[in-house]
């Protein structure tokens, strides 16, 4: 079995769902012997890089809600990821461009560590929500990266540069000609979708099927 999805460091939905199909996975003594493929997709690729506006603000204006809607949201997916276990403070997350994280979890992923690259994936989430920083600031990024354990200089090449900006679009047209319109998206064995942070019992009950068809 191989698994690949389309997630965004922006995404809340993401990062729980992502937590949950890795529980899973774990649950069904897979996830060692199971490839499990981090996809690039920004859900706002045109997203500024710096920003005043706050996470309120951009929720309200980006679904069309007022203030108190957007806060009650926001409040709901924290409560969300805390029933996970992840602290999602996504009131003080800073709305911000994702495409230099995701360049830098292309160069972990391009080590063929795995472990380094959920550590990279984790510590980005961390960034954005847990420390109300900026994921688009290349000092944060390149000290969550080192703790993380990459090397600080290539974290610098690839900050000081454009490298693996072609892979993560790449991954964005591959979702495009799948017809995949949103994130989190996981495609089991290039045949099952799941979409969305679908329950933890779903998750178990898609793997437990396809195991299931492949015995």
């Amino acid at each position: 079995m191989e698994i690949k999805y389309w997630s965004d460091i922006a995404c809340p939905f993401c990062y729980i769902g992502s937590t949950r199909m890795k529980k899973a996975l774990k649950e069904l003594n897979l996830y060692d012997e199971t490839p499990l493929e981090f996809k690039s997709f920004q859900l706002d690729p045109t997203s500024p890089t710096t920003t005043d506006e706050t996470m309120v603000e951009h929720f309200s204006s980006g679904h069309g809600m007022s203030t108190e809607q957007a806060k009650a949201q926001i409040e709901q997916i924290s409560q969300m990821g805390a029933s996970d276990g992840l602290k999602v403070d996504l009131v003080n997350a800073v709305p911000t461009n994702t495409l230099d994280a995701h360049r830098l979890i292309k160069l972990a992923d391009s080590t063929g560590d795995r472990d380094l690259t959920e550590k990279v994936i984790d510590a980005f989430y961390q960034v954005y929500f847990s420390n109300g920083e900026s994921i688009a600031d290349h000092d944060v990024l390149k000290k969550a990266a080192i703790e993380a354990g990459l090397d600080a200089s290539q974290v610098d090449e690839i900050l000081d540069s454009k490298k693996f900006e072609r892979e993560v679009r790449s991954d964005e047209m591959e979702a495009q000609q799948l017809g995949i319109q949103g994130a989190p998206f996981f495609v089991i064995d290039n045949k099952y979708g799941i979409s969305g942070a679908q329950p933890y019992e779903t998750f178990v009950q898609a793997l437990k099927q396809v195991q299931a068809k492949e015995d």
